[in-house]
């Protein structure tokens, strides 16, 4: 497994590559709610927002990025669907380019390199040659057209037969945009044994807000492969749960419990490495956003272990073998071993005793349809997926209808949280002078947020703000109690941002350039086409429909007034401002 990480990464550094480290799976992407590809930390200098020479000193670059797809959760158990998962790739962006594959300057390069490599990485270097390949291009549609350039390298640098280099359209051979807009182009797919290795995106068009396909002046190029499927490949395995990366959490599960089957024996395995990596990039469990995926993932274990009445030994052995296989090229996992450990068993005995009082209330249904499952859900903190586990005979709803019942609930708390962030609606209550007040302490929750995430690490997410003409609540995801240092740390900050009196300026733009900038955003679930950005010096950077005032001066001194647990992983501080 590690061998497989090094040759990749030591062969495309040899070609001119930079290899840099993976980000966390904390996305600073407010469209998305974990990172799931290798690219995002990388969108600045695929638009050129940024200048890849001046700021890495190359425009390749090759990376190991940890991975996490949400959308995969229920499919878990398979041969083949996995949530956390590791993406090997290579980059090339900027103005300049070299597209020769003997040409190993710091240069860009498209799609001749990107092809060459590939073949030259998996048939000389792992040796796979003997094995059955094919590979698809992009066959032209919606008068984009056929790749023909991909093509005729397949056929004539590379070799490959016509036959085995087979077209396909948009849905499966042209990536992009993210969002209304952006970098987008064809691609070539590289299939060994009928499954799909490495995809290889060609970024060659900008397409805009009518949908028009501009040519992009620097085309860039970002590659993907998957590591479990290339070991499942390398090691002729029938599935990736039979390999090196997953055996020894396999055989855990199968010491502890000799009973267990194949499903629960890969959903075990992959749900301890996702917790892992999770909680060791900062995540705390929550019921909202990337913490509830982190609590589900944790309750669906407990609740197995809950209902077969396992000790919390399958856990440790579990937790602390993820730690010791990963913590080489990864070492955050040994540096929050203890935290790991601790935010897991924490999550599991407030689990278990939850759920030893409401299995007397889930008892009481005869059937459970959409809107008790989420009167459940919201009331005693029970996942769906809890319910299907021990319930099943009396679910009566699909998964389609809770969604229905969960997004009533969201936009109620959207509603809310306008009129609470000071956004509209508070001329009716409150008097001109405590608006101000309310404006005031508005802009103060941006200047807070960016300090702690400047201090406590970008893990940090506004999980709710309340703010009165006295006082603001801020409530922030973090997973133990600040220090006083801490605190006063980040109410100097704060104060040292009013002192420097700088300006609070308002930007109108899309969702996606917000989020191309930078900028915070909450409530993922839906934005209008345009949104406001508020930027307040190079210090903070948030979508925001709330009033705000002209300059940080204005707000003269910052106190925090308290610093408190609301829940599981969620912190809150309670500030004011001399009036």
């Amino acid at each position: 497994m590690n061998d497989l990480r090094e040759k990749f990464l030591k062969f495309f550094e040899k070609k001119g590559h930079k290899v840099l480290p993976s980000s966390s799976l904390l996305s600073s992407d407010a469209s998305v709610l974990l990172t799931t590809a290798g690219m995002e930390q990388f969108k600045s200098y695929f638009v050129l927002e940024k200048d890849p020479i001046k700021e890495i000193g190359t425009q390749r670059v090759a990376t190991c990025q940890k991975c996490f797809r949400t959308s995969d959760i229920e499919e878990v158990g398979d041969k083949s669907h996995l949530t956390f998962f590791e993406m090997l790739g290579n980059f090339s962006f900027g103005k300049e380019i070299n597209d020769d594959p003997k040409n190993f300057s710091k240069k860009g390069y498209f799609k001749k390199s990107a092809i060459c490599w590939a073949f030259e990485f998996l048939n000389q270097i792992l040796d796979l040659n003997s094995l059955e390949v094919y590979v698809t291009v992009f066959g032209g549609e919606d008068k984009i057209p056929l790749d023909k350039e991909s093509f005729k390298i397949w056929e004539k640098e590379i070799g490959i037969k016509k036959e085995k280099i087979i077209l396909k359209g948009k849905e499966d051979n042209f990536w992009g945009p993210t969002g209304i807009e952006g970098p987008c182009g064809p691609t070539t797919e590289i299939y060994i044994k009928g499954i799909e290795i490495w995809n290889l995106v060609f970024n060659q068009y900008y397409q805009n807000q009518e949908k028009k396909l501009i040519p992009l002046k620097s085309p860039g190029v970002d590659t993907g492969m998957g590591l479990e499927r290339l070991t499942m490949i390398y090691e002729n395995k029938n599935d990736i749960f039979e390999t090196s990366l997953f055996l020894p959490l396999i055989k855990i599960a199968e010491k502890n419990i000799p009973s267990i089957d194949l499903r629960k024996k890969r959903i075990f395995a992959d749900h301890l490495r996702g917790i892992s990596f999770l909680i060791a990039d900062g995540l705390v469990p929550s019921n909202k956003e990337a913490g509830y995926i982190l609590r589900r993932l944790i309750r669906k274990l407990v609740t197995f272990a809950f209902l077969k009445k396992l000790s919390d030994k399958i856990f440790k052995e579990g937790l602390v073998q993820v730690i010791l296989q990963y913590k080489n090229f990864y070492p955050e996992l040994s540096k929050n071993k203890e935290k790991i450990l601790e935010v897991f068993f924490e999550e599991k005995k407030k689990f278990e005793r939850t759920l030893r009082t409401s299995l007397k209330k889930i008892e009481k249904f005869k059937e459970i349809g959409a809107k008790e499952a989420f009167f459940l859900f919201e009331t005693y903190g029970i996942p769906k997926e809890v319910l299907e586990e021990i319930v099943p005979q009396k679910i009566k709803f699909s998964s389609q209808e809770f969604e229905k019942e969960l997004e009533k609930h969201r936009k109620i708390s959207r509603k809310g949280s306008i009129i609470k962030f000071g956004g509209h609606g508070i001329s009716d209550k409150f008097s001109k002078e405590e608006i101000e007040k309310i404006t005031k302490l508005h802009t103060a929750t941006h200047l807070l947020q960016a300090a702690l995430r400047q201090i406590l690490g970008n893990h940090i997410k506004q999980m709710g703000s309340d703010i009165t003409p006295e006082k603001l609540k801020f409530d922030f995801t973090h997973p133990k109690k600040l220090n006083q240092e801490e605190i006063k740390k980040i109410e100097d900050l704060v104060n040292q941002k009013i002192e420097e009196g700088l300006k609070v300026i308002k930007k109108e733009m899309s969702y996606e350039e917000a989020v191309r900038q930078g900028a915070l955003a909450f409530f993922k679930e839906k934005y209008p086409e345009k949104v406001s950005v508020y930027f307040i010096g190079d210090f903070s950077k948030e979508i925001c429909a709330g009033p705000h005032i002209k300059n940080t001066s204005e707000l003269k001194k910052f106190k925090i007034l308290k610093e408190e647990a609301v829940s599981s992983g969620i912190r809150r501080i309670k500030a004011t401002l001399e009036f």
